[in-house]
């Protein structure tokens, strides 16, 4: 294989390829809503539109990141527009005037369908918002997500036990819905929640220097090893109750690969070399898991699994997004080849079964064999250009 990959330029030209014309070129193109404004909320494989469907504010961060970064790190005045029209949209109608903080869901034409606070998706604001200031040094981006953050630490922060509620009434106070979608357990904590709000504070501490961020990303990193990471430190555990009690067994390798490596950047970020090394350690153990345990002959990985085994072993497109980067950090940390070697079979299969090679981004996933699901959205609620975009930026960055 070594043979093949030694000029990585072939590679990331690929990967330049892919980012440009495959995703971000796809997302310029079809996903804007010239009726409402802002993007559309759903689009089949096949670019059928549905006109009706809500949109997200996961949806509508990550598109602001996506292009922020991608504006950072390229200068096309393209991705620029697009990073603004997704800012001004955020702005205007995700924003609650009232009672502060962001609405999780609009209808198609802007106005409030889901008022619920839901931590996750303040997070995936905060970190938009910190991108698009380090992307275009917008200070009213800046200052709405530390308004942001500080309104999580003031209303979502457990003063007992540490960490973060899952999720808060429009007004700001304990409500019984805590899940993120019909396919999460309704608990008071998550492992995913956690890992998304430790990724948006890592990107707040690189434009705004607080003591107070600063001491908040250490905590949280801290809870992350000491009660979200399974004891042996292979991978993460997923559901919690509000004093830190498991409560499933499952395993999510795409969620283990994708943290691996962003608690070495949170780590690094921080700069506490004590807690760096430490952090380390667990994500060569996370990588070393999912390598073994998630990663299919083809280079693919598998969903979930349980104690007993795989229990689904579809291959949605993030995973093998997360799994590329993730694997290729192993790498960096450990020069041991054999992660370098899976980061590019990711690439491989992602190459040979997910990019849509004729209308442009994605599929959802494939079946365990590698074929792709044509009914899944293309563009929906959860389906978006941050996994994939992001894993073609950190790799174009990484090969260097």
């Amino acid at each position: 294989m070594h043979s093949e990959t030694k000029p990585a330029v072939t590679w990331k030209s690929r990967l330049k390829q892919e980012l440009t014309d495959g995703i971000l070129g796809f997302w310029m193109k079809h996903a804007p809503d010239d009726t409402h404004g802002g993007f559309l909320g759903e689009i089949m494989p096949d670019l059928t539109v549905t006109p009706q469907a809500d949109k997200s504010l996961v949806l509508n961060t990550r598109i602001l990141w996506t292009f922020a970064a991608a504006y950072r790190l390229d200068g096309a005045e393209a991705y620029q527009q697009t990073a603004k029209r997704a800012y001004d949209y955020l702005l205007h109608y995700f924003v609650d005037r009232e009672h502060g903080g962001m609405y999780w869901m609009l209808h198609a034409d802007g106005s409030v369908s889901n008022d619920k606070k839901q931590v996750y998706g303040q997070a995936f604001a905060i970190y938009a918002l910190s991108e698009y200031y380090r992307a275009t040094g917008h200070e009213e981006a800046l200052e709405l997500a530390i308004t942001l953050f500080r309104m999580l630490e003031e209303h979502s922060y457990d003063t007992v036990h540490k960490g973060y509620v899952e999720a808060m009434s429009r007004e700001w106070q304990q409500t019984e819905d805590f899940s993120l979608s019909d396919k999460d357990l309704n608990e008071h904590k998550s492992m995913n929640t956690h890992l998304h709000v430790m990724e948006a504070y890592t990107n707040l501490l690189r434009v705004w220097q607080s003591e107070q961020l600063r001491r908040t990303l250490a905590e949280l990193i801290e809870v992350t090893l000491d009660h979200i990471v399974h004891p042996d430190r292979s991978r993460f555990l997923l559901f919690f109750d509000e004093a830190w009690a498991s409560k499933s067994d499952h395993i999510s390798y795409g969620h283990d690969i994708e943290g691996s490596w962003l608690l070495v950047e949170a780590a690094e970020v921080l700069g506490d070399a004590t807690l760096l090394e430490r952090v380390k350690r667990t994500a060569i153990a996370m990588a070393e898991h999912a390598l073994a345990c998630g990663v299919d002959p083809d280079g693919g990985m598998v969903n979930e699994a349980d104690a007993a085994g795989v229990i689904d072993a579809r291959k949605d497109w993030w995973p093998q997004a997360e799994a590329m980067v993730g694997f290729y950090n192993a790498y960096q940390l450990t020069g041991q080849d054999r992660f370098r070697d899976a980061s590019y079979r990711s690439w491989q299969f992602i190459e040979a079964s997910l990019i849509d090679h004729e209308h442009g981004e994605w599929f959802w996933n494939t079946d365990r064999d590698g074929r792709p699901n044509r009914c899944q959205p293309k563009v929906s609620a959860w389906k978006c250009p941050y996994h994939n975009g992001r894993a073609c930026m950190e790799m174009l960055e990484r090969l260097g």
